[in-house]
């Protein structure tokens, strides 16, 4: 991949299960995909949370932002403004908290792609109109 990878909660949660069922697709886009990937502490929240049971998962979030595999790039504070009017227009979707950080940081980067298993980013625009460009499975 030569554009910037946004990296989405479930791609991350299933590199680090062995047993999710996207494990390997997702296993070879993160080889495919240059370091850093760039997310969002509103994405750590909810892996560090979907891997709560698992032996070691918040371990293995927190190595890989160590190791540099992966880096927040992305503050909220500074963007609050335009994050809410995101998640109001896609209130009925609904928009999370991550998927709205996600949406902005593809706003400030034209070349990015998000890394997502979440077919609700075909439906979010940026700037109000663009397709989020996206890579994800395919659907069955």
């Amino acid at each position: 991949m030569n554009r910037r990878v946004l990296l989405d909660t479930g791609p991350l949660v299933a590199l680090l299960n062995g047993r999710d069922k996207h494990h390997q697709w997702t296993r070879l886009q993160w080889s495919q995909a240059a370091p850093p990937l760039l997310t969002c502490e509103p994405v750590l929240s909810e892996a560090c949370f979907l891997l709560r049971a698992a032996s070691g998962g918040s371990e293995a979030v927190m190595e890989l932002l160590r190791r540099h595999v992966i880096e927040v790039a992305f503050r909220l504070e500074d963007h609050v403004e335009a994050v809410a009017r995101l998640m109001r227009k896609y209130a009925d979707v609904p928009m999370s908290l991550a998927d709205g950080c996600l949406v902005r940081m593809a706003e400030l980067s034209p070349e990015s792609a998000v890394l997502t298993l979440d077919h609700d980013f075909r439906l979010y625009r940026k700037g109000g109109r663009q397709v989020v460009p996206v890579i994800t499975p395919r659907q069955p």
